[in-house]
């Protein structure tokens, strides 16, 4: 059975994520293609839980029970896992969605991609480098609306002009896309720079500045000329020194 051209696995660690944020993070999802499999993981029987099982039963989460048989071992991460693995094999999915701030999906992410699959993270600003790292985009869980019903945490400050200049890895990076994605007038399309900056960087987001689009966010650092492309869309180039 080949690949559907958008259907998603979204894999939730209960114990990782808070239950205010799945609904935000389902929006976001849905950017990406179909939820058709949603499965959240964790010892149900924990009270700590406690406020996950309204929340999966109004967005038709299928909660996965797995007891902690063993301390100091986290046995919802082996069920989560081994349950991927398995919806890999049909080859039904075009990506993934792990939604956890836990490295020990590092490896996960890598092998599904090398099926060939996309991989969607989602988690908190602490998620270690090497998951996200192994992911083909990873979404911070604040730069994401809660709707207005959920207790909202902070999102990121807006960054001044020049603040955003003086963020090296931003400029730089930007440039070398821009570099890599012209054409012999210097001219690169937008989408196509953002689309490097996430291969380069997964966790590239605007809204990690306070912007919510690309565009905003280039026209307020201030070292890039945008116009609008002749056959659409948005074009970029740096500006001449």
């Amino acid at each position: 059975m080949g690949q559907s051209a958008d259907l998603l696995a979204v894999l939730i660690d209960a114990d990782n994520v808070s239950a205010s944020k799945i609904g935000a993070v389902l929006t976001e999802v849905a950017r990406f293609g179909t939820a058709s499999v949603k499965r959240i993981y964790g010892d149900w029987t924990n009270t700590q839980l406690s406020t996950w099982k309204q929340t999966a039963n109004e967005h038709v989460i299928q909660p996965v029970q797995q007891f902690a048989n063993t301390v100091g071992k986290n046995a919802t991460d082996s069920a989560l896992i081994i349950d991927a693995m398995d919806l890999l094999y049909t080859r039904r999915f075009s990506g993934f969605c792990i939604v956890s701030s836990d490295s020990d999906f590092t490896r996960l992410a890598t092998r599904i991609r090398e099926e060939g699959v996309t991989v969607h993270g989602f988690g908190e600003r602490k998620t270690p480098a090497a998951f996200r790292n192994a992911c083909d985009t990873f979404t911070y869980l604040d730069v994401l609306e809660v709707p207005k019903d959920e207790p909202a945490a902070a999102a990121p400050a807006r960054k001044s002009a020049s603040e955003l200049r003086q963020d090296t890895k931003l400029v730089a990076g930007l440039r070398s896309c821009i570099t890599t994605a012209s054409g012999e007038e210097g001219w690169a399309n937008l989408s196509n720079v953002g689309s490097l900056m996430r291969k380069q960087q997964p966790d590239f987001d605007s809204r990690n500045w306070g912007y919510a689009k690309l565009s905003d966010l280039v026209k307020v650092i201030g070292l890039f000329v945008l116009e609008p492309r002749p056959a659409g869309g948005l074009q970029i180039r740096s500006k001449s020194k």
